[in-house]
This record gives structure tokens, sequence and C-alpha cells, in this order.
């Protein structure tokens, strides 16, 4: 085509023909009058445009798959071996092994106490409501969890939940001095409300002045109603001293709960409780003592004869064992037969000590009369 006016004008009048059919298009939007001709246009050349794709398509795939194959390999061997030193790591890890242990521990707990519970890690410390001791979970009310749930782990009891977000929720830890719980001691059932004192052991009120309570006794939660804050029979901690009582009507402990505040990592959150009171049923046994071995028995006189202090025990023949120091010749003379007669015990006893196998224990001998 010769470039003549008639052709510039024709140049022209397309260019300006597509502004007007750009510009109409953007203003109708959603309703624009070109939407029916770009329908039909993409239903006539849709199939014309797949099938030269489907040809074309391969060949050039395969001309950059022979171009990047060195490239490529070299790429895929490295992220394999990453891959393997990761799955390495991570099972050789120590945080892994840890998680794995809580997480079987927390399991039990629950099971011992019938929890329905919702797992979560924690994932910060803190909180901006100005809370003293809170941490944040992974967890909310996407996971179907809501506020005033109980919170715990295997050791026992963690806090409750204050505050729930869509994907996260935050921890009211029970060490807080804002955090109250009502709490029963274990086998005798005294009641009482322990509140959290931070670093220290947690103070509990008993409502029994006279309760008899000793230091190793071990506390549960006794339970709201309907399960909130706070489902019942969750390890609180154990009595480690026992405050004056002056004459009060109530009797103060303190309680060093079982949970460790700051290492908490795996967490469950209770999202049905149990249907009865578990009671004592969650506290782990208590550890039992191990016997003492009683002390053997010593012998005043050893195989040897060697006689104890005051005493004569020498039993060879025609030599009489003397009981103690006479005081006259009618003394000495009267004890004559009692100290033969102690001889010929003493005697015999050693001859029962000699036939005796070693590992048992010596007998004791007397000094006669």
């Amino acid at each position: 085509m010769r470039d003549s006016k008639e052709s510039r004008l024709l140049l022209v009048l397309l260019v300006v023909l597509a502004f007007a059919l750009i510009t109409v298009d953007i203003r109708g939007g959603e309703n624009s009058p070109l939407d029916r001709p770009r329908q039909a246009a993409q239903s006539v050349f849709g199939p014309v445009e797949n099938a030269v794709a489907g040809v074309v398509n391969p060949v050039g795939n395969a001309i950059d798959a022979v171009r990047d194959s060195g490239g490529r390999s070299s790429t895929i061997n490295r992220l394999e071996r990453e891959n393997e030193a990761l799955k390495q790591q991570l099972g050789s890890s120590d945080v892994t092994r840890n998680r794995a242990a809580e997480l079987d521990k927390m399991l039990k707990t629950a099971g011992a106490g019938q929890y329905t519970i919702k797992g979560a890690q924690v994932i910060a410390i803190g909180a901006a409501q100005g809370f003293s001791w809170t941490v944040t979970i992974d967890a909310g009310s996407k996971d179907g969890l809501a506020r005033d749930m109980t919170v715990l782990n295997g050791d026992g009891l963690v806090g409750r939940i204050t505050t729930v977000g869509p994907s996260t929720a935050t921890v009211l830890l029970a060490n807080d001095p804002d955090f109250t719980v009502g709490t029963r001691m274990e086998k005798t059932m005294e009641l009482g409300f322990a509140t959290g004192q931070g670093n220290r052991p947690m103070r509990v009120q008993l409502l029994n002045g006279k309760a008899d309570v000793h230091s190793g006794d071990r506390l549960v939660t006794f339970g709201s109603e309907a399960g909130k804050p706070f489902v019942p029979g969750v390890p609180v901690g154990k009595i480690v001293s026992v405050d004056p009582s002056g004459g009060n009507l109530t009797k103060t402990v303190q309680v060093q709960p079982f949970v460790n505040f700051t290492s908490l990592d795996v967490v469950g959150v209770v999202v049905v409780g149990p249907r009865t009171d578990p009671r004592d049923s969650v506290l782990p046994p208590k550890p039992t003592a191990s016997p003492k071995a009683s002390p053997k028995a010593t012998s005043s006189a050893t195989a040897s004869g060697t006689p104890s202090p005051g005493a004569s025990t020498d039993t060879s023949p025609g030599t009489s064992a003397s009981p103690a120091s006479s005081t006259g010749d009618g003394t000495q003379n009267g004890t004559q037969n009692g100290a033969a007669q102690g001889t010929a015990t003493d005697a015999a006893v050693v001859q029962d000590y000699n036939a005796v196998p070693s590992e048992q224990p010596t007998p004791t001998t007397s000094s006669g009369g």
C-alpha cells in the first residue's frame, strides 16, 4: 500500500475509533455495550487460539527444556540435598522431641480428666491489655475457642482465656496477681481460693481455719458452673509452707504451682469439660520413698575371742571368766559358780558364731552372770 493522503487519513481514523471504543468500554464497566461483541469474538477466535497454542507450545517447551536442562538439574539436586538436611535436622531437634513429650503428657492429663481440648502453641508473651502475666496462643474463634475457657498443659493449670480473636487468643496465667481460682485439697477436700503472686508461690486461703494441712499436700481446681472459667480436677500445685493462723477464721498456705510459666510452649484449651468431677484422679501418683535398710546387729565378742570393754571372755581350758571386780574374798568366792556358768555360756555362743555363715548378722554376747 502506497503512502498517500488517503492511507494516512485512514490510519488516523482507525486510531481515533480505537480510542473511542476503549473509552466507551471503560465507562460502561460491567454493562459495557462491547461485552457482547467481545464474547462473540472469543467464541469465534478462542478455539483457533487453543489449537494454535497446542501446536506451538510443545515445540517451545522442548526448546526451553533443552536449553535449561543443565541448570534445572543442578537446582533440583541442590533442593533435594537441602530438603534431606532439613528433615534430619527436624527429626533430631531437641525442640521437636521436647514438644512431642509435652504433647504426650498433655494428652494423658486430658484423658485422665476426660477433658476435650484444642491444642495450641504459645507465640507471644504479654498483650496490649496490660496484664502482667499473659501469653498469646495461635488458636482463636475459628478453632472453637471462647472467652473464659480453661487452659492447661501436661503439668496442670496454665490459666484462662481473656480475649479471643479470629486466629489468636490471650491467656491470663495463673501466677498473675489478678488471677483467682477455687481450689480443693487432695483427700481432705478442703476448699479455698488461690491467687497468683508473680514469681512467688500462689497464696491459697482455706475456708477452714482448723484444716489439717502439711507441706507437700496437693490441690486441684474446684470447678465453675458450666465449666467456665474453670473445669474441675485440674492440678494446681503443692503446699510449700503454712502461714501462722493467729486465731483467724481462715488458714493461709503458700502453694508452688506445678506449671513452669516461664517455659510454656504447647498448651491445651478445654473446649468441653468432663461429665463428672474427676476429683484427684488427674493428679500423678506421689513418689514413694525407698525403704531404708535396717542396721545390722553388732557383736561385743568376735570370733577371735576379743573381749568387750569391762568383761572377760577368755574360754581357754582351766581359765574362768570373772564377771566384775570383787570387793572382798567372800564376794569373790561367792561368785565363782556364776562366773563358771557365764564362761560356759560365752563359749557356747562363740562356737555357734563360728558355725554360722559369714553373711549372717553377728550375735551379741553377754559378759556372764
